[in-house]
């Protein structure tokens, strides 16, 4: 376990937040291009205790959306790393992704071919389903959408199609086959009156799956695994008075597909005072207690969840305000793109301090797969009695990294079960 976070003077949490930070044994955040802002990729990284200034002002270079921890959905042409036997039916095979198993009909592909892979959440369009003689096989109302299935006992996760002539490894085909990525509907709580926040108050984030990077994260490396809650993401933000909106004031508060596009829920009006996002807010006090510490941009991401959110609710409620459930699994300081994401010490640190409730931390320790797929699978622990089904964990190095493809060194594992329950919501 990690011993305490020491800073120096009377108010921990600030100086946390905005300008006092952990010594850490990493490259520096500094740097232009290349991987020179990159941290060495060894497996014994270090928590140094002691006092430092944070590095928010020094020049650095341009991470786009890698910064901001955004999944990328597109369908690539990728090369098959193994197309192995299935062990329960003769006429079926598995073609392997990345670690990503798809199920496919014998003889269709071999190690090295070249396919396109259209991931989970993909809508596929009606020539391309025929073409595969998928009709009526996948999901949804209109039976065009790819979600994880168990075949004959063996979880199948996406769907490869033939690679066309001309078509290169890496290339990006989302457009060429007419693949979209399903949205589901937004709940009326969910939905509420937008204003223009813009990019410097909103957070792009996402997670990428490990099975999509599985040699990202290294043996032995000193990690922390988190659960992860089946909620609605929530960015609760405040940013100080010179960047206040006119009319919004300094609290920024956004679902991922609102701040995704730079938008905001307008906090004031009628409309939305039975906003989830906002009523979580307001339960918790998020704002208020980020407003009692120092004058940078300071962003809590976390997770709504409860009875009335998505199927799994861990005793919680959004029938209540006092019963509405929120956990914080990051917080982010400074502007989005060129501020920093708190390491796991100063993250624990900061919510004890502040008063807000983390994410169940599940596990910290060295890295491996083994380790992994053991907290991937079980019963959750949010309400404390194991209620449901583990959704899966969040997997971070306990100091911030990053990688040259991936970007900010964060990826999920998700539990078979969960993918393949009965009843599944999935409300963003």
């Amino acid at each position: 376990m990690l011993g305490e976070q020491e800073v120096a003077g009377s108010n921990p949490a600030a100086q946390i937040l905005y300008g006092v930070r952990s010594s850490i044994s990493r490259a520096p955040d500094c740097g232009s291009g290349g991987s020179g802002g990159r941290a060495r990729r060894t497996p014994h990284l270090r928590v140094l205790h002691g006092g430092g200034p944070v590095p928010l002002t020094c020049p650095r270079r341009t991470l786009g959306d890698k910064e901001a921890t955004m999944a990328e959905f597109a369908v690539k042409v990728e090369r098959l790393r193994a197309v192995e036997t299935h062990p329960n039916a003769d006429r079926l095979e598995l073609a392997v992704v990345g670690e990503y198993r798809v199920v496919i009909g014998k003889g269709l592909y071999k190690s090295n071919d070249l396919v396109a892979y259209i991931p989970e959440a993909s809508v596929v369009p009606e020539p391309i389903i025929i073409e595969m003689n998928l009709v009526g096989k996948l999901a949804g109302k209109q039976a065009n959408r790819v979600k994880a299935v168990r075949l004959r006992g063996i979880l199948s996760q996406g769907l490869c199609y033939p690679a066309r002539e001309g078509w290169v490894e890496g290339q990006d085909v989302t457009a060429d086959i007419g693949i979209t990525k399903y949205e589901p509907p937004i709940p009326t709580e969910m939905a509420g009156q937008v204003y223009g926040a813009g990019f410097d108050r909103t957070m792009k984030y996402d997670v990428e799956n490990w099975k999509r990077y599985p040699d990202v994260l290294i043996e032995g490396e000193q990690v922390v695994f988190t659960e992860k809650i089946h909620g609605t993401w929530c960015q609760i933000g405040v940013v100080p008075a010179g960047m206040a909106h006119e009319k919004h004031g300094t609290v920024v508060i956004a679902s991922k597909g609102m701040a995704a596009q730079g938008l905001a829920f307008q906090p004031e009006v009628e409309e939305n005072v039975n906003n989830l996002y906002i009523r979580a807010n307001r339960a918790q006090q998020v704002s208020e207690k980020l407003l009692q510490h120092g004058q940078l941009p300071v962003f809590a991401l976390g997770e709504v969840f409860g009875q009335g959110v998505q199927d799994l609710h861990y005793g919680a409620s959004a029938g209540k305000d006092e019963k509405l459930g929120f956990r914080v699994f990051d917080i982010y300081v400074g502007l989005p793109g060129q501020g920093r994401y708190l390491d796991d010490a100063e993250l624990t640190s900061a919510c004890e301090t502040l008063g807000l409730y983390r994410v169940p931390v599940l596990y910290r320790g060295p890295y491996s797969r083994e380790v992994m797929l053991q907290f991937t699978t079980g019963k959750e622990s949010v309400s404390g009695n194991g209620m449901h089904l583990r959704e899966g964990i969040v997997m971070k190095p306990l100091v911030e990294r990053r990688d040259d493809h991936l970007g900010r060194v964060m990826l999920k594992s998700i539990s078979e079960d969960y993918l393949t329950r009965s009843g599944a919501t999935e409300y963003t």
